[in-house]
C-alpha cells in the first residue's frame, strides 16, 4: 500500500505543476466544452506513458543494476530542481488564466489540440517515462503498484480538474491561488527528493 501511495503522491505532484496541458483542461472545464473526452485523453495518455516507463526501466535495471543508483540520485536531483522552479514561480511570477467564454469548438478540433498538448510536450515524457520510470526501480518487485498509483493520480487529477473547474473558476481567477498551488507542488517534490536520498 505504501508503494501505491508513493506512486500516487509523486504522480500527483508532477502533474500538478502548471503547464499548457493543465491550463487547457481547466479552460475546457470552465467553458464546459467536451470535458469528458479531454480528461480521458489526458489520463489514458499518461497511463500508457507511465506503463511504458516502468516496464522499460525495470527491464533495463535487471541487465544493468548500477542504473538503479544513478536513477535514485538523478531522480532526486530532478525533483529538487523542479521544486526550486515551483518555489520561484510561486514567489516571482504572476499566473494569468484567461477564462472568457468562446464559441464552442468542434470535437475534432478540441481532441486535436488536446493530443498536441499531451504528446508534443517534452515535459510529459520527462515526467512519465523518464522520471516515474526510473524512480519505480526503487520499489522492485512492486514497481507495478507504484505505476498503478501514478496512473490513478492522473485519472483523479484530470477528471477533478475538468469536472470541478466550474467550481474553481472564482478561486483561480486570482493569481494568488496559482502561487499557493505552486508552493504546495514545491513542498511535495522537495519531500520526495529528500526521501530518495535517505
Amino acid at each position: 500500500m505504501s508503494t501505491y501511495l508513493s506512486g500516487f503522491s509523486l504522480g500527483l505532484s508532477l502533474i500538478l505543476a502548471i503547464g499548457s496541458q493543465n491550463a487547457f483542461v481547466l479552460k475546457q472545464g470552465l467553458k464546459n466544452q467536451h470535458v469528458f473526452i479531454v480528461c480521458l485523453i489526458c489520463a489514458v495518455s499518461d497511463a500508457l506513458l507511465i506503463s511504458f516507463g516502468v516496464a522499460g526501466f525495470g527491464a533495463i535495471v535487471e541487465k544493468f543494476p548500477q542504473i538503479e543508483q544513478i536513477a535514485r540520485f538523478g531522480g532526486a536531483l530532478f525533483l529538487a530542481v523542479y521544486s526550486i522552479l515551483s518555489f520561484r514561480s510561486a514567489f516571482t511570477e504572476n499566473h494569468a488564466l484567461e477564462t472568457h467564454v468562446q464559441t464552442k469548438g468542434s470535437l475534432l478540433k478540441v481532441v486535436s489540440v488536446c493530443l498536441a498538448f499531451t504528446w508534443l510536450n517534452p515535459h510529459v515524457y520527462l515526467d512519465t517515462v523518464v522520471l516515474l520510470g526510473s524512480i519505480s526501480t526503487q520499489y522492485q518487485p512492486n514497481e507495478m503498484q507504484f505505476a498503478i498509483g501514478a496512473i490513478t493520480a492522473s485519472f483523479v487529477f484530470f477528471f477533478s480538474l475538468g469536472v470541478g473547474a466550474r467550481f474553481l473558476s472564482p478561486l483561480f481567477s486570482r493569481p494568488k491561488s496559482w502561487k499557493i498551488l505552486e508552493f504546495i507542488v514545491g513542498v511535495m517534490m522537495a519531500t520526495i527528493a529528500i526521501s530518495l536520498l535517505i
